[in-house]
């Protein structure tokens, strides 16, 4: 099973790594909209966060009904060991792709 992560992968691993409190799938998109500025969708979080539970990097509970949701439940979602150690070494591939294209002629 590959165990490479892909840059959303990445952008949530990493918010879940900064900002663990409350973490859920609406935190998670509105933290990664305010770090990364660019928006991504809900469902787009929700896919990716699913991907990252089949692999073991994050893991999920429900929590408890509150009212403000009407009595429903959120899934709230913390990084793993093994998902810091995915993140990492994708940060450390990150300069690579930053750095300025070659001059190719």
């Amino acid at each position: 099973m590959a165990r490479d992560i892909g840059l959303l992968e990445f952008e949530i691993l990493a918010t879940l790594l900064a900002q663990p409190q409350d973490a859920y799938g609406v935190t998670i998109r509105d933290r990664i909209e305010e770090r990364a500025g660019r928006k991504v969708s809900i469902g787009a979080i929700y896919t990716v966060l699913e991907r990252l539970e089949r692999k073991g990097f994050v893991s999920s509970w429900w929590g408890e009904p509150t009212e403000e949701r009407g009595g429903r439940r959120k899934r709230l979602y913390k990084i793993e060991a093994a998902g810091e150690l995915a993140g990492g070494r994708f940060e450390a591939r990150l300069p690579r792709f930053a750095a300025p294209a070659p001059a190719w002629s």
